[in-house]
């Protein structure tokens, strides 16, 4: 009886063990098919639809109809979104390249352990918390004909270079661009700080005896140890760069005479105020090619590098 009773529960030990491991993966599998269904109904099938609606010329009443590619054709005889696709390159190149040397730069300043330091990260982070509203009423006041900007060039006798900052058409876009790495900064700053957590000190010891100096160090240990931080962080700059709209709708809507225009500004203001939505649907897709192309770039840079190395 004893080695019937022991066969049997040598049996049934596979068995259950069966039993727990395909629980576990229907667990598993559950886990990733819950949040994946979810980013299908709520990202990629409403992408997929405006693919479909930049082909169509559709007011948002009536029934779509079909016109292939006429809206991207029209887009190179559209002056408006020429306009607004120089503004956008230049936005991407000036807000992009200059929030990530700045919150590198306050990175490296704000990695050592001081007195103080934590304040100072906490103020640096602290317009990243503000809502876009709340910053651009702050810089709204700033940027006044009798704000903090002409205030202080009248100070110091610089009188002739006051203007109204955004309601000039040669001033309008670089002076949003301050209110928007005003706050960037900070954010690109957290993430580098994370990155350089990762650097492995005993590298700097052993080539600090090696006789390395301070730039030698950085140059072949701490930017070469960044890499995998530096590809999140350019992904993260070139959508925030290429989806910026609130503060720019907040401080000039695009104005004046669109010389502030963005790509995602004129699309809301053509494709939903001016029922246009398929071209601004198509707008919608160029916006998404542009930032696509520059990640997609970067990497096989990245990659060319790291094969020649």
């Amino acid at each position: 009886m004893a080695s019937v009773a022991k066969s049997h529960r040598a049996a049934a030990t596979p068995y259950r063990r069966t039993w727990h491991g395909s629980r576990d993966a229907l667990v598993l599998l559950a886990f990733v098919l819950v949040p994946f269904a979810l980013e299908m109904f709520w990202t990629f099938w409403p992408a997929l639809n405006s693919l479909y609606i930049s082909l169509t010329r559709w007011d948002g009443i009536s029934p779509p109809e079909f016109i292939g590619l006429d809206n991207y054709l029209q887009m190179w005889s559209d002056s408006t979104f020429l306009l607004a696709l120089r503004n956008t390159v230049l936005w991407l190149v000036l807000f992009g390249g200059l929030s990530v040397l700045g919150g590198f730069g306050l990175a490296l300043l704000l990695d050592k352990p001081r007195r103080g330091v934590g304040v100072y990260r906490a103020i640096f982070f602290l317009p990243v918390v503000f809502s876009m509203v709340v910053t651009a009423l702050v810089w709204r006041m700033i940027y006044q004909p009798d704000g903090v900007v002409n205030g202080l060039l009248s100070a110091v006798g610089l009188d002739d270079l006051t203007k109204i900052w955004l309601g000039d058409p040669d001033t309008a876009l670089y002076a949003l661009i301050v209110p928007a790495l005003w706050r960037q900064m900070g954010y690109i700053m957290v993430l580098f700080l994370a990155g350089l957590k990762t650097v492995d000190p005993l590298l700097h010891e052993a080539a600090r005896t090696d006789g390395a100096g301070t730039f030698q160090r950085f140059r072949h240990i701490t930017l070469p140890q960044l890499r995998p931080i530096t590809t999140i962080v350019l992904a993260v700059t070139v959508i925030d760069a290429l989806r910026s709209f609130d503060i720019v709708w907040a401080l000039t809507k695009g104005g004046p005479y669109h010389s502030s225009e963005l790509l995602s500004t004129y699309q809301f203001s053509t494709g939903v105020l001016g029922s246009q939505l398929g071209y601004g649907s198509a707008l919608a897709v160029v916006i998404f090619i542009l930032a696509v192309g520059t990640i997609i770039v970067y990497v096989l840079r990245n990659l060319g590098e790291e094969e020649t190395a």
